[in-house]
């Protein structure tokens, strides 16, 4: 009897361990598909077009051409977290009865601050064929632990591609591709009670297609993503005295769509939703020679965004967005800011 408690307990005390690892890792995964992708469907790029209406065959950047974008994102989440540690009542000969006991319940609230400064370089390869990379600088606090990290993000490429050019009035199609890499610092390699995580800790490819449509004033705009996370094994992070070994995030799916207003020249508003479905997370842990095997649901996300563009020179669009999250794992709200960079000088002659 002695070796079947022993043994109900540890796996009760590892479903634990492993409920409290993969909350962070749940809401981790959730956040990040819900991020600001650079093959996204924007408001951004849709006030652009309403304010320029594309007289050319393709809407992309012309070939040989250049682009800088600076982009600033401030987010928020506050949560209370729940960590149980239950343990089945046991007969007489150590089986399980069908009831469980409540060995202790705590309660923590969580709060975070999250600043992003990145930086966007876009380069025309042909007149419908646009290469771009995102470099995301990042800072993280948690008030609740007094906890700071500053941190590169995750870099990411993209190929965007019009195989079709542009007919007035019809809907302008876009196809894209994206490998985003993990650079930053991964939530499962951290010290969770000394660091933050600035990434999602895994390896990305994704690939999807945008739509858009001028109504004048009107743009209507969408878009639609396919990512596959890429598995990552061989880890070695411990949290409360179990391991984590492998982490196999679930493929997932977003979108987006909304429309742009232009209110005058120099002004245009829009309103967009994004969503993201992502399939189930199974992580592997194990304490000495036991192992577990844990698995996250998938979770449906979403989130509102609004935003203003202003035109302050000739060739000059400023962004401001406010967006608040749908669901429990998206941020509760966010601030935005983007405008294009001055590189004039640099660019190659067309």
């Amino acid at each position: 009897m002695g070796i079947k408690l022993h043994s109900s307990l540890l796996l009760i005390a590892l479903s634990a361990t492993s409920a409290s690892l993969v909350h962070a890792a749940e809401v981790s995964d959730a956040r990040e598909a819900l991020t600001k992708q650079s093959t996204d469907a924007d408001s951004e790029k849709a006030l652009e077009e309403v304010f320029e209406a594309a007289e050319s065959n393709y809407s992309l950047m012309k070939k040989g051409g250049l682009g800088l974008n600076y982009s600033f994102d401030y987010s928020y989440y506050a949560d209370q977290r729940l960590s149980l540690l239950i343990a089945p009542q046991l007969d007489a000969n150590g089986d399980p009865t069908g009831s469980s006991n409540i060995l202790s319940a705590d309660v923590s609230p969580s709060s975070s601050h999250t600043f992003t400064n990145s930086f966007s370089l876009d380069y025309g390869l042909l007149d419908n064929v646009t290469i771009g990379g995102r470099l995301p600088l990042i800072a993280k606090f948690d008030t609740e632990r007094s906890i700071t990290n500053f941190a590169m993000g995750d870099l990411s490429g993209t190929v965007r591609w019009q195989p079709w050019g542009i007919v007035p009035g019809t809907i302008s199609k876009t196809l894209f591709g994206s490998l985003k890499l993990k650079t930053a610092d991964s939530p499962y390699e951290v010290d969770p009670n000394r660091n933050l995580a600035t990434g999602s800790g895994f390896y990305s490819l994704s690939g999807g297609a945008s739509v858009s449509k001028v109504l004048d004033p009107v743009v209507l705009f969408g878009s639609g993503t396919y990512a596959y996370n890429i598995p990552e094994t061989d880890l070695n992070q411990v949290r409360d005295g179990a391991k984590l070994v492998e982490v196999h995030p679930g493929s997932s799916l977003s979108g987006s769509m909304g429309f742009a207003y232009s209110l005058s020249y120099d002004v245009s508003l829009s309103v967009s939703f994004q969503a993201s479905f992502n399939d189930e997370t199974k992580f592997v842990l194990e304490r000495g020679r036991e192992k577990v095997n844990s698995t996250v649901g998938s979770q449906v996300t979403g989130i509102m965004n609004f935003a203003l563009g202003v035109r302050v020179s000739p060739k000059t669009i400023t962004n401001i967005n406010v967006g608040f999250g749908m669901t429990e794992a998206a941020p509760d709200f966010m601030v935005g800011f983007s405008m294009p960079i001055d590189i004039e000088g640099i660019k190659a002659s067309l």
